[in-house]
This record gives C-alpha cells, sequence and structure tokens, in this order.
C-alpha cells in the first residue's frame, strides 16, 4: 500500500495523512468508511463463536448501577437465555479463526504487524454496552449492523470505579457524541475516554492494536539476556582484606557486577531478536497441528508451484535484519532469500508460480507440518 493513496475508509485521506493528524494525536469520525458495511457475521454467527476456546470471550452484564463479567467459552445453554437489554457479548481474536476476519485487518496494514493486535467483535441488544473506560492502546471501532451512540471524551480525570469488575470511570464528562451506523468508523487514541451503547442490537468490530507496558519489555528484555548469556565460574575475591565493616557491599563485589552488565549484549541485533521473538510468541490458548496426511518434500514442492502458499490465521510473523521470526522462533535467512521472505512476511502468501529457493524450501516444508502455514488451495471458509 502506498502511504500517499487516499483511502476511502480513512475518510479519504492518505495513511501519511492519517498518521501524521491522527494516530495517537485525536480522534476521527469516518462515516461510511464501508459504504453500507453490515459487517463479516451473523449474531449467531458470533454466538457461535463464543462457545469456542481459540476465540476469548466475555459477557458484560448492567443491572441497574452494577456490572457483572462472565468469561467463557461458554455453555450454550447462557447465551440462549439472556433478556432482551443491557448485555454485551465480546469474542476476541476473530481474526484466529475467520479469514474474513483476518483479510479485514490487512486493510490496516500501513501500520506495522508488529503493533497490530486482533479482531474484536461486540454484539449488544438495545441498552447494551460496558459502560465509559478508556484504552490505553489505539483502536479503529468499525460498526457492522445496527446502530450505536457514541460519546467521546479527552478528559484528564481517568479516575476508575473502585471494586467494579470492569475498569469503568469514576467520573465520566461526555463531549462529542456520534451516532453511527454499517460501515461508520471512529478512531480513538490511547486513553480517549468513550462509552458506546447500542441504539438496536447491533455488532461493533474493532480492530485494537498492541502496546505493551514499558516495564514489560524492559523485564522481557533482562529475560532474554538471561536466557542467551553464557556465564561460567562463580564470583572470586582472592585478593580479600579484613574489614571493619561487614555489613558493607564490598566494592570489588559492585566493580565485577558493574563490569559483567557493560559486557552484558545490549546491540540493536540482540534487541531486535528479542522483540522479534517477543511479538511474535504466542497465546497460551493458541494450539497448532499439522496436516494427518502430510505431503512428501517433493510432492510439497509441486504443490507450492501450482497453488502457492499462506500463512495460517494464527501464524504470527514478523523480520528483521538477517532473520524471519514465526510464532516465537528466529530462523536465520540469507541474502538469496531475503526477497521471497519479505513478500511472505508482508502478505502473508506467496502465489502459484513461485519458485523457493533450497534453503527457504526446507523451512516452508518444516512450517507446513508443524500447521505454520497451508498450501494456497486449503484456506479454511468461515
Amino acid at each position: 500500500m502506498r502511504s500517499h493513496t487516499k483511502l476511502a475508509f480513512l475518510g479519504d485521506r492518505s495513511p501519511r495523512e492519517f498518521l501524521a493528524r491522527h494516530w495517537q494525536r485525536r480522534a476521527l469520525h469516518v462515516k461510511q468508511a464501508i459504504p453500507d458495511w453490515q459487517g463479516l457475521f451473523k449474531p449467531r454467527d458470533l454466538l457461535e463463536l463464543a462457545y469456542y476456546p481459540e476465540c476469548r470471550s466475555r459477557l458484560v452484564l448492567r443491572e441497574g448501577k452494577r456490572w457483572r463479567v462472565e468469561t467463557g467459552p461458554f455453555k450454550r445453554g447462557r447465551l440462549r437465555a439472556l433478556g432482551t437489554r443491557n448485555w454485551a457479548l465480546l469474542v476476541q481474536d476473530v481474526n484466529l479463526v475467520s479469514p474474513a476476519a483476518q483479510d479485514l485487518l490487512m486493510r490496516f496494514n500501513f501500520i506495522p504487524y508488529a503493533r497490530m493486535d486482533d479482531l474484536m467483535v461486540s454484539l449488544a441488544p438495545e441498552g447494551g454496552g460496558v459502560g465509559p473506560h478508556f484504552d490505553s492502546y489505539d483502536v479503529f471501532l468499525l460498526q457492522g449492523s445496527g446502530r450505536r451512540r457514541w460519546a467521546l471524551s479527552t478528559q484528564k480525570d481517568l479516575s476508575l470505579v473502585r471494586d467494579a469488575p470492569l475498569r469503568l470511570l469514576k467520573n465520566f464528562q461526555p463531549g462529542d457524541t456520534y451516532t453511527v451506523d454499517g460501515g461508520d468508523m471512529l478512531y480513538l487514541p490511547p486513553k480517549v475516554a468513550h462509552d458506546g451503547v447500542a441504539l438496536e442490537e447491533c455488532m461493533t468490530y474493532s480492530i485494537g492494536f498492541r502496546a505493551p507496558r514499558l516495564q514489560e519489555l524492559l523485564s522481557g528484555f533482562l529475560a532474554h539476556l538471561d536466557d542467551e548469556s553464557q556465564l561460567d565460574g562463580l564470583y572470586e575475591d582472592p585478593d580479600l582484606l579484613p574489614t571493619a565493616s561487614p555489613a558493607r557491599i564490598p566494592a570489588a563485589m559492585i566493580a565485577t557486577t558493574h563490569d559483567l552488565c557493560r559486557r552484558s549484549d545490549y546491540s540493536k541485533a540482540s534487541i531486535e531478536r528479542f522483540l522479534g521473538k517477543f511479538l511474535t510468541d504466542l497465546q497460551p490458548h493458541v494450539r497448532f497441528s499439522g496436516p494427518d496426511l502430510p505431503l512428501t518434500l517433493k510432492q510439497f514442492s509441486v504443490a507450492v508451484m501450482r497453488h502457492g502458499i499462506e500463512l495460517d490465521l494464527r501464524t504470527r510473523m514478523l523480520r528483521g535484519t538477517r532473520e524471519i521470526f514465526i510464532n516465537g522462533e528466529p530462523v536465520a535467512i540469507d541474502a538469496a532469500t531475503r526477497a521471497t521472505v519479505r513478500a511472505l512476511s508482508d502478505r502473508r502468501a506467496l502465489p502459484p508460480g513461485s519458485s523457493l529457493g533450497s534453503p527457504l524450501l526446507g523451512m516452508c516444508y518444516q512450517w507446513y507440518r508443524a500447521g505454520y502455514l497451508l498450501l494456497g488451495n486449503t484456506r479454511p471458509e468461515n
């Protein structure tokens, strides 16, 4: 996607204009971002997904001024017993099980995959919502079927209701209000307070972006260094002298530890490797299984030429300077395969007729056997 191409779903703004004027700065409302769009699913489809362990799901219920949250996967009888008002069903990771949902996420691929999280779909009857709150990450709210009224606020007071099962704002002060129909979209930067209430049965599609806590990044990197380090031996102090202050931490021990820290690999290459593994690592509920009757390597090579390949919906792939990262695993790449790997990681697919060199063919065959990628004619339907 060219950064200067104007896109209808960004309100006839180019990706460059949107990122410069709105990203992490101010909200944006786009009427008919996707004209007359009614979403990807019917309500019954989302209820079905809430039964699956592959999707994280929550049921939010409002009873007067009290809120209650239940977590899935749900039993069928529970969702059939819901009333006609004041609840909301939220299903996350829909892109891991629906090709159409993955295609919707790909509309936003002018933003790096390293920042992209998931597609969450919510279903609510009249009066349903999750209350006034704010998110700590960027989100696009694309309306499917039905109508919803959104109230936004740029208030600085972000104090929360104590002991609530949700992160509800204690003193929500609504400002701009929008009534959205099918195909309308709101973009909200982090910490923009908002409250969405269904005006009738409706479905909203939330494209969310990852925003790791800085402490999480630091802790993860230090753990990465610990895993990568290979230091032998024990601390030694053969020149130790008697001390009159035994509780004092020895200066020599401080100096030795400081030297060890300085010798640790804080290079950009080490940081890139950590980020590649960290950002493609799989969530605990994601599982892979390879084909029941896998092709031989020779058969696989022929099938790739005939059908192409594409990454499984659950696969996370990023690339660095000299490595590709797939589902938390780093794999070295050479100059001969770099262009093909770039195409596969950016497009998440290679078309029929693609020729894989010997090293890359072997890697792709291993990923095929693990279930990380599929032949182009085996993509599951919704």
